[in-house]
């Protein structure tokens, strides 16, 4: 699988969006973060397989979401990179990349819009997402956007919250239209949607096509990717996995790649079914000279596809790199992947080609053997390139493009005009899972000098990927296929996988855009209905999704319903599934609904359209990429939204119900003479269950009994859906002025030593405030995302406050919470239909020390202080329900009983353990702790840390200083908060485990059909500020160092000694150097373990550098073979220790730094990025953070040396009385001697688990860097 990474060959830390595996297996140790989910509204989520197809419409609802992600293993380290004190926090509680963004929303688009690289859900808003639990999601926050409130169309229409449908679209529903407006709407409905008008095309002589998009963002900076035609689905019998191979040998071969080192690029590949792709992401320019990059870059792309050296030792190092990635991605995720695709695509060869490949082949090929692939697959006419960045003279790209790839193949291929193909401007405007997009057949251009009178001797296939499908369409076919049962001993929850398979739509003119438009209203009303009517009655099903998607890398369209629930339940889960989809078939959506959903979706369109100069490039590079696979027309923001605006007028009730029904006939009408087939029902169950009482016993189900569920389903009562009224506000104006009256808010001293009550920062353009109540402000100014803005308030305790008699109440309260959904007199429902059409987002998060809410909003129609009046009634005015203290108490239960199933869960649950003394506070509650608490409990953990100078609020965005600082009195000021001092005495500071102990090294066995196996080694950290665990104050000691010393050490150089002492006095200092540091070790990993020794595919170095707590840690994660996993971790300790031996150089760090600064650069104009950065800046508990801590970043990188990087190396523990390793080994024969032992540990506990959801998410191999 792809991932961005530094050309340096470190470990990847980030994967592209389109290739992230939900089934990837964690490569890091997760700290003990809850992450729960909140039921979100109109969730355009695609499950992307492997690529992430644009053009998708999905949703999904559920009851207690976050078990199926908590199938992630080990202690994540969320605070690394970029900004060193930077703090990722998943506000959407979905996976995501490193770095901080807006919420997404849900889209109908032909136009890119920004997006996380990993994160590709989009979400309609949502009231209190929950992202709270430890292991329950890996990932970080990435980059999503704010919609603008826009009522239908024109300025004159109601409200969102009006039920009434506009005036014009009634009278046309009511009244009917006169023929002649029929004729000129067909008309209009048949023209070609407008194309991207700054997307150049083009195609050399030799067949080769490119893509040219000049975009700033970020600025001085492009990417260049080569998609060559050619994947898993084109390899013979005797070849499965030579075209990953190839990707491998090439990419890791090239030299012109190595000389990129250095100049700030990165670079990967990645394989698929119907491609693989080169990519570099380089500045224009490098730092040393303004030469232009683009040439070289262009040149090790031509080298790596067009040229590449199959010489024996390359050759045998990729083989052994890959056949650890084969074990490493061969996780109980991907083995459900891979059976959901071949169940699906049973009748071709995506069932039977995994890009990852087959053992015994790979084992075999020779060299020879690996060129006629390439041979047959690699030449210029069968790729394109793609270059998206900041780039003004396209006639000057162009040439290079020319001068490079010109005369590739010209001596293998005959020139000539290529054949129309599905190449043309093509976009994913559905994209619900995307919130961007781009692309077009805009602006075509061939080379000057091509050739239109000949042929190619070799041509790309038109169809892509080139298979044939069995359609699910009435009539097609009659050959019924029972429900498949796949039963896995690793499986602990059921899950159940329902498809349609059709044939993609592409998008091309406004009667396609519209046919969209109204399958995104009829799912989102799906979406929010099963929330609504089971959330608060303890549901059959852990969750519900409904999926809609485009997929290009399959060649086909598929409809998934999947459902998912404790095994006891699964009867229950499919009955109610199907009798609401049932209910949505039949009855259809409401007016109210129609009204809500398509106002809501045309509100982010116009966001998107305001956010056309903010989208990245990768974003944008990803979604041209995607829709040329697809067909879809490509258009730029503002052309989406007024293609959108335009079709929107033309929508009924009674088409939206028609185009939504048909999505669902597959199901409503299951086993209906007229209905389509299902493509396959798979259902993916556990072997063994855990009963009550009893305890393990064998789990028994068969096709006829899931069969018969889903009758039971169709044969239930069905009623239509009633309307729901919905606030346009939670506080009355009348409420406001007597909370006003009797408050009195008011601005106060920032600080004890200042008289001023407001202190602004004209660099960085921070302000900062305090309110009488105690709780401090930070906001900014920002007009980089118009009209939307981020509010994050962060509370100091998290779940390091909970008290030894109360383990877990920290992270069960947020998750009641978040259950709940309750505010003051509002529903549930009313909250989150008020979040909806205000275009809000909300979560929660609870973490070690630290309890967080992050709101996403829009500016316009009064959005901000619809987002304030909701952290007011939460903080004011939250409702806890036993029954949703009864759902998260289960959520945790069930999750921690599914440890054991889990390699790499099990194995860092057992190290964080140790380490840690086995507090609890750092790794999952047990069921006797959880079973010890009580509503109150939980209530009383959670809203003791909402007091008033233990609060920090931040806000961002593209407001005025009126604007916000009225919201900031009126909401916030009136909030009643006192201070509970008693609280603070009964903090016990975590502790390490005293040293030496027998418990350093340890192993973890599982039982298992495949082999696999992992390893973690951790060790002691001092905090991001200098403070260790034995309360030494590191940065005192270094501040202490002479002026002599500073001098020596940096060559006498006057000026290299200033900035020493600068930095060293910094209280950023071990942020910045620890991360430095964390790079550099990261380098050696990957070319020691994995590269020269070939011990592993994937080793990693990460750092968890807290912020209150004075203590952290350092964790090495590493996936192997039984058989290498105990030379691997040696391996990783002789590295970690290595760095006095093997002495830092110079290029080293250099490398370190223009990584960490280039990733600053790229976020620096995100809202949500500064709102990490002002984190903490006024907390009591975080002293040390100030403003300089934001205006020297770039400097302190600068400034830092190799005695410096030395400073802080000597303060991480690597001897071996503290250093912590456990291995986890799986296989059929795994530790059998060790069993009775490992079951009897667990034995009162007796763990079953979660399942993996999605189809395919883990089958995109890994990736090569």
């Amino acid at each position: 699988m792809a991932a961005s990474t530094s050309l340096v060959g470190s470990s990847c830390t980030q994967l592209p969006p389109s290739f992230r595996s939900r089934g990837h297996a964690p490569s890091n140790l997760k700290s003990t973060e809850s992450c729960c989910h909140f039921p979100s509204r109109l969730r355009n989520n695609r499950l992307s397989l492997l690529t992430t197809p644009v053009s998708s419409s999905s949703l999904r609802f559920s009851s207690r979401r976050a078990s199926h992600n908590a199938a992630k293993g080990g202690l994540d380290l969320r605070r690394k990179n970029g900004g060193a004190w930077k703090q990722y926090t998943s506000m959407l509680g979905e996976p995501v990349t490193e770095g901080l963004s807006s919420p997404q929303y849900p889209l109908i688009s032909c136009c890119p819009a920004r997006k996380s690289r990993a994160n590709l859900r989009r979400f309609l808003p949502r009231a209190l997402l929950d992202k709270s639990s430890f292991q329950l999601s890996n990932s970080k926050l990435g980059h999503a956007r704010v919609q603008i409130p826009h009522a239908t169309v024109g300025p004159d229409e109601p409200h969102a919250t009006s039920i009434a449908w506009p005036d014009g679209v009634t009278e046309k529903q009511d009244m009917g239209m006169l023929a002649s407006e029929l004729q000129q709407i067909q008309a209009f409905l048949s023209t070609e949607l407008p194309s991207h008008p700054k997307l150049h095309r083009g195609q050399l002589k030799n067949g080769l096509r490119y893509l040219i998009l000049p975009n700033k963002v970020p600025p001085k900076r492009f990417e260049a990717h080569l998609e060559v035609h050619a994947g898993s689905i084109d390899e013979e019998d005797d070849e499965q996995g030579i075209a990953h191979m190839i990707e491998h040998v090439a990419f890791l071969g090239s030299k012109k790649r190595e000389k990129l080192l250095g100049t700030g690029a990165r670079s990967n590949a990645y394989t698929d079914f119907h491609h693989t792709v080169f990519h570099i992401h380089a500045p224009t320019s490098t730092k040393d000279s303004e030469d232009d990059l683009l040439p070289s870059v262009l040149d090790a792309l031509d080298e790596i596809a067009f040229h590449p050296k199959f010489l024996a030792s390359r050759i045998e190092k990729e083989r052994r790199a890959i056949l650890s990635e084969l074990q490493m991605m061969n996780t109980i995720e991907y083995r459900v992947d891979c059976q959901l695709l071949q169940h699906l695509h049973s009748e071709n060869k995506l069932s039977k080609r995994f890009p990852i490949g087959l053992e015994e082949q790979i084992k075999k090929w020779d060299a020879d053997k690996i060129r006629k692939f390439h041979e047959r697959w690699y030449f210029p006419a069968n790729a394109t390139l793609y270059i998206v960045g900041d780039i003004d003279n396209i006639s000057k790209t162009v040439h290079h493009i020319e001068a490079v790839f010109g005369k590739a193949g010209m001596d293998k291929e005959k020139a000539s005009v290529a054949t129309p193909s599905a190449f043309g401007a093509m976009a994913s405007f559905l994209s619900p899972k995307h919130s961007i997009g781009l692309g077009g057949n805009s602006i075509e251009k061939p080379a000057n000098s091509v050739d239109q009178s000949k042929i190619f001797l070799k041509e790309r296939q038109a169809v892509r990927p080139p298979v044939n499908h069995n359609w699910s369409l009435p009539g097609i076919n009659t050959d019924v296929k029972p429900p498949q049962i796949f039963q896995h001993e690793l499986l602990q929850n059921f899950s159940i996988n329902m498809f349609c398979k059709v044939p993609v739509n592409k998008v091309r003119t406004y009667c396609d855009l519209r046919n969209v438009l109204m399958k995104r209203i009829f799912l989102s009303a799906m979406h929010f209905r099963i929330n609504t009517r089971y959330k608060s009655s303890n549901p059959p099903f852990t969750s519900v999704e409904l999926d809609h998607s485009d997929s290009g890398r399959e060649g086909c369209t598929v409809t998934t319903l999947t459902i998912n629930a404790e095994p006891n339940n699964w009867q229950s889960a499919i009955r109610v599934a199907v009798q609401e989809v049932r209910r949505l078939k039949e009855f259809g959506v409401t007016q109210g609904e129609l009204t809500r959903y398509l106002d809501a979706l045309l509100k982010d369109s116009e966001h998107l359209a305001a956010m056309i100069d903010n989208v990245p490039s990768v974003d944008n590079l990803d979604f041209i990429m995607e829709s040329d696979a697809l067909g879809h027309k490509v258009m730029d923001q503002k052309q989406g939204h007024e293609s959108l605006l335009a079709v929107a007028e033309t929508v009924t009730l009674e088409e939206v119900n028609s185009v939504g029904a048909e999505v669902l006939e597959f199901m409503a009408d299951f086993g209906k003479p007229t209905a389509p087939l299902p493509a396959a029902i798979v259902a993916c169950v556990p072997k063994k269950v855990h009963v009550e009482g009893i305890g393990e016993t064998e789990f028994k189900i068969s096709s006829s009994e899931i069969t018969d569920a889903i009758k039971a389903g169709l044969e239930e009562h069905i009623e239509p859906e009633p309307e729901l009224e919905v606030p346009k506000e939670l506080i009355s104006l009348a409420k406001l002025e007597e909370l006003k009256m009797q408050c009195k808010p008011a601005f106060i001293p920032v600080s004890p030593t200042t008289d001023g009550t407001k202190i602004h920062d004209e660099e960085t353009g921070i302000v900062q405030r305090r309110l009488a109540n105690g709780i401090p402000i930070n906001y900014k100014i920002s007009k980089t995302e118009t009209q939307s803005g981020v509010m994050r308030l962060i509370v100091g305790g998290g779940r390091a406050a909970e008290s030894p008699d109360s383990r877990g109440s920290v992270i069960v309260g947020v998750r009641t919470l978040s259950e709940g959904g309750r505010v003051g007199n509002f529903s549930r429902e009313q909250v989150e239909l008020f979040c909806v059409n205000h275009l809000i987002n909300c979560s929660l998060e609870s973490t070690e020390e630290f309890i967080s809410m992050e709101f996403r909003f829009t500016l316009r129609e009064n959005g901000m202080r619809a987002a304030f009046q909701l952290l007011h009634m939460v903080l004011e005015h939250s409702v806890w329900l036993d029954d949703a203290f009864d759902r998260a108490r289960q959520l945790y239960l069930s999750y921690y009983r599914s440890i054991p199933k889990s390699l790499e869960r099990s194995t860092a649950h057992k190290l964080m353990g140790a380490m840690m003394d086995g507090d609890e506070r750092f790794i999952e509650p047990t069921p006797k702790s959880l079973e010890n608490l009580s509503l109150q409990c939980v209530k009383d953990a959670v809203m003791n840390q909402f007091v008033g100078d233990n609060m920090e609020v931040s806000i961002v965005g593209d407001f005025t200083e009126e604007e916000i600082e009225s919201c900031i009195l009126d909401y916030l000021g009136t909030a009643r908060v006192t201070r509970n001092c008693e609280e603070d005495k009964k903090f016990i500071p975590p502790v390490f485990r005293p040293s030496p102990s027998d418990l350093q090294f340890q192993e973890v066995f599982l039982k298992d059909t495949d082999e696999r196996a992992c390893a973690y080694i951790a060790g002691p950290a001092p905090n991001r500020w200098g403070f260790t665990v034995d309360r030494e104050d590191l940065l005192e000691s270094i501040n202490n160092t002479s002026t002599s010393d500073i001098a020596q050490s940096s060559s006498g150089s006057q000026k290299i000694g200033d900035l020493q002492r600068n930095l060293r006095g910094h209280p950023l200092f071990f942020g910045i150097t620890m991360g430095l540091m964390a790079e550099i070790i990261n380098s050696r990993l990957f070319t020691t373990v994995r590269d020269s020794l070939g011990l592993t595919y994937d080793v990693s170095f990460e750092l968890n550098l807290f912020d209150r707590l004075e203590l952290g840690w350092y964790v090495v994660s590493v996936t192997s073979t039984p058989s290498k996993v105990h030379k691997a971790v040696d391996a990783c300790k002789n590295v970690l220790r290595g760095l006095h031996s093997n002495k830092i150089t110079e290029r080293e760090l250099d490398r370190a730094k223009r990584t960490l600064l280039m990733r600053h650069e790229a976020e620096i104009k995100s809202n949500a990025y500064w709102l990490g950065l002002m984190a903490h800046l006024q907390a009591s508990s975080v002293p040390r953070k100030d403003i300089s801590c934001i205006k020297d970043l770039t400097f302190l990188y600068e400034a830092a040396t190799i005695e410096d990087i030395y400073l802080a190396y000597e303060q991480l523990k690597v001897d071996d009385s503290s250093l912590y390793s456990c291995i986890g080994i799986a296989g059929a024969q795994a530790g059998q001697d060790n069993a009775a032992t490992l079951e009897e540990e667990e034995a009162s506990d007796a763990f079953p688990g979660v399942i993996p959801v999605g189809r395919g998410l883990s089958t995109m191999t890994r990736p090569t860097t």
